[in-house]
């Protein structure tokens, strides 16, 4: 009798945050192995739960140093199928807190130190989180795709331009680069955030019954973190051809909402919020667009499967039942302030 295949091996750099902590499970569950690479910054208790799968291998590692990825695997395992690429210096208000420099060696340097070390390893395709931040405005208010102009509105966004340039120029590599523009996210996770627009509107409305919102109008879209795994597993499936040098984005036309529709949701699960409005001037994100998704619908067959309202309800939920017993603590923020 012949003996099985060995399952596929995904490799996830910040495997232990917001979007790689959920990753990880569901490739468990699917049974895949998983290794994560990941320094920890925000701590590993969003892992705790995977070590005693024997498909799940943990390095405590800087994705920047040299030899990250190529010591990553565990004796006995295969080098990795594939590598998921989420670690970075996450939203323009961690980037302008660290500064340029910092923000450029773990955005752009280690991308391509972890793209270098995935083709000498072999690994057949490399899937980055990038974000649709690299539009910024849209000049003529129509929805913008993947083939619209990159006027980044923040170092953050600076950033993931300069990572998918450099991806993108190295496309016909052994190793196939695919980006994914990912929405704004929203919903629960081993590693929840709280630092993102839903989220931390639903955490104000409950616990001070006041929301202080700044850019009123401006538009946005928004897609669950579930929903963006359920992208990932689409890429890490779909066939070579369809992902090489590839650029997605990530959401759903369902997504796209003005703040103010957003607070309107908020309002009818918690309808004692006081709101006030701010305007608000200065050199960060100032994204004011809606998003195109037909391609990764059209190409991959992606269809987001929550709504906005699915991840208010769930994250309320958790909230008042103290599932998450100090959601204001620093480990559920990538930066301190956002501008909301």
């Amino acid at each position: 009798m012949n003996n099985p295949p060995p399952s596929p091996h995904i490799l996830i750099t910040g495997g232990a945050g917001y979007i790689g902590s959920l990753l990880t499970g569901e490739l468990l569950r699917r049974g895949y192995r998983v290794t994560v690479v990941d320094e920890l910054l925000f701590g590993g208790e969003s892992l705790v739960g995977y070590l005693r799968d024997p498909n799940f291998h943990f390095v405590k590692a800087d994705v920047w140093t040299p030899r990250a990825i190529k010591v990553a695997p565990p004796r006995g395992w295969p080098a990795p199928d594939a590598v998921v690429h989420l670690a970075a210096i996450v939203g323009f208000p961690a980037c302008q807190a660290v500064g340029r420099q910092v923000a450029w060696r773990y955005n752009v340097e280690a991308t391509q130190r972890v793209f270098e070390q995935a083709c000498e390893l072999g690994v057949e395709r490399l899937i980055l989180a990038s974000t649709y931040s690299n539009y910024g405005l849209s000049p003529d208010g129509a929805p913008v795709t993947e083939e619209s102009p990159l006027t980044p509105q923040s170092l953050y966004a600076e950033t993931k331009i300069a990572a998918e340039e450099y991806l993108l120029a190295h496309k016909n590599e052994r190793c196939a680069p695919l980006i994914f523009r990912f929405a704004t996210l929203f919903g629960l996770s081993p590693r929840t955030r709280f630092d993102l627009i839903v989220n931390q509107f639903v955490l104000e409305a409950w616990t001070e019954r006041k929301l202080l919102i700044y850019q009123r109008g401006y538009s946005r879209s928004f897609l669950h973190v579930y929903d963006a795994v359920r992208g990932i597993l689409l890429a890490l499936e779909a066939p070579e051809a369809k992902i090489r040098g590839e650029v997605y984005n990530v959401g759903t036309e369902a997504g796209n909402y003005s703040k103010d529709e957003i607070v309107g949701l908020i309002i009818k699960r918690i309808p004692e919020v006081r709101v006030e409005y701010k305007d608000l001037s200065f050199g960060g994100d100032m994204r004011d667009i809606t998003v195109s998704f037909a391609k990764i619908q059209r190409e991959l067959g992606f269809e987001a499967t929550l709504s906005v309202d699915d991840g208010i309800r769930e994250v309320l939920h958790a909230i008042q039942d103290g599932l998450i017993k100090e959601p204001r603590h620093a480990r559920y923020r990538n930066a301190r302030f956002i501008v909301q």
